[in-house]
C-alpha cells in the first residue's frame, strides 16, 4: 500500500475566484512596494559597509557571551559567527565579528578596535584579532548593483527559456509569478525589518529557481492536456492540469517546508534571515504558480491549434504519487 496525501481524482476548481485571487496578488504587490519605499530595508553590513574582525582564542566561542560583551558599546548591527580555520591545529577557536559602519566613519578607528578587543577579553582573556577588514560605502554600493543585476539577469534568462519552450503567454505568466515572489519577499523583509544582506539575495535566487520549477511542471502538464482535450474550454483544462500535479506540488512543498522550519527554529541567528526568505518564498512561490502564472495565461489565452506532434511531450515527473 502507498501513502497518498492527495487523492488521484481531485477536482478542485482553482479558478472559480480567479479575479479575486489575481486581484489580491496585485494588491499585495502594490502594498509590498509601498512598504519598501516608505520603510526601506534593514541593510546588513554587506550593503551598508562595515568592519570584519577575525578573532582567535583558546576558549570555545560562545556567540551569546560575545554579543553580551559588545552590547554596551552600542555598535549597531553586529554579526558574530564561529568559523573553521584550516590553518589552525584545532586548539584555537576562531570567530568572525562584523560590525556596521559607524556614523561619520568609513572604517573602524584604532580606538574602536581597541574598545572591542577590551570588551571581548572579558569573555576570552587571551583573544587576539588576526585580521581586520573594512568594507566602505563604495564597495557596498557595488554589491547592491551586482545583486540587482543578478536577480534581473535570472528573470531575463527564465523569460527567454519559457518563451522558447512554450508559448509567449506562458513566458509572461511565469515571469509575472516570479516578480510577484521577489516583490513580496522584499516587502516582508521591509515590513519586519529583518536584516537584508547577501545571503538573502542568494535566498531570492533560490526562490526564483524553486518557483519556476513548480510552474514549469504544471505548464508541461497543461501543454499535454491542451493537445489531448482540444475542445475543452481553457479554464477546464487548466483546472485539470493543476489537479493532476497537485500531489507532486503538495509533497515537494511540504517536505521542503519541514526541513526549512527545522532550520528556522534550530539554525541560529546566523542563517535565520536566509532560511526565513526561502521559507516565505516556498509558500508564495507555490501560491503564485497557480494563482498568478496560470491566471495570466488564462487571461491572455493560448493558441489551441497545435501543429507539433505530441510524442509524449511533457515532464514525466509531474505525476508523482504522494
Amino acid at each position: 500500500m502507498r501513502l497518498r496525501l492527495i487523492p488521484d481524482d481531485t477536482s478542485i476548481d482553482f479558478f472559480k475566484y480567479a479575479p479575486a485571487t489575481f486581484g489580491a496578488s496585485c494588491v499585495a504587490m502594490v502594498l509590498a512596494l509601498v512598504v519598501w519605499f516608505v520603510m526601506g530595508l534593514n541593510y546588513g553590513i554587506d550593503f551598508q559597509g562595515g568592519t570584519s574582525l577575525r578573532t582567535a582564542s583558546d576558549a570555545p566561542v560562545d556567540v551569546a557571551e560575545y554579543r553580551a560583551a559588545l552590547d554596551p558599546l552600542q555598535l549597531g548591527d553586529v554579526t558574530i559567527s564561529e568559523v573553521y580555520d584550516p590553518t589552525s591545529d584545532g586548539t584555537r577557536h576562531v570567530a568572525m565579528v562584523r560590525i556596521q559602519s559607524q556614523e561619520g566613519q568609513e572604517s573602524a578607528t584604532p580606538e574602536l578596535i581597541a574598545s572591542i578587543e577590551s570588551a571581548l577579553q572579558t569573555v576570552a582573556p587571551d583573544i587576539q584579532f588576526t585580521s581586520v577588514e573594512s568594507v566602505g560605502p563604495k564597495v557596498s554600493g557595488e554589491l547592491i548593483t551586482t545583486a540587482l543585476i543578478a536577480v534581473a539577469a535570472s528573470l531575463g534568462a527564465i523569460l527567454i527559456y519559457i518563451w522558447l519552450r512554450f508559448e509567449w503567454q506562458f513566458s509572461v505568466g511565469a515571469v509575472a509569478a516570479l516578480f510577484h515572489d521577489v516583490i513580496l519577499t522584499v516587502g516582508i523583509f521591509s515590513l519586519l525589518q529583518i536584516r537584508f544582506d547577501l545571503p538573502v539575495i542568494a535566498a531570492i535566487l533560490t526562490i526564483i529557481g524553486y518557483s519556476i520549477n513548480d510552474t514549469v511542471v504544471i505548464f508541461d502538464r497543461l501543454r499535454e492536456n491542451l493537445r489531448k482535450y482540444k475542445k475543452r474550454p481553457l479554464r477546464e483544462v487548466m483546472n485539470l492540469s493543476v489537479n493532476e500535479t497537485l500531489s507532486r506540488t503538495i509533497m515537494t512543498s511540504g517536505t521542503t517546508l519541514l526541513a526549512l522550519i527545522a532550520l528556522l527554529v534550530l539554525g541560529g541567528d546566523v542563517i535565520r534571515g536566509f532560511v526565513f526568505a526561502i521559507t516565505w518564498g516556498v509558500v508564495v512561490g507555490t501560491y503564485s504558480s497557480v494563482y498568478v502564472a496560470k491566471n495570466v495565461v488564462l487571461y491572455l489565452g493560448v493558441k489551441r491549434d497545435w501543429s507539433k506532434p505530441d510524442a509524449n511531450a511533457g515532464n514525466q515527473y509531474a505525476n508523482i504519487d504522494a
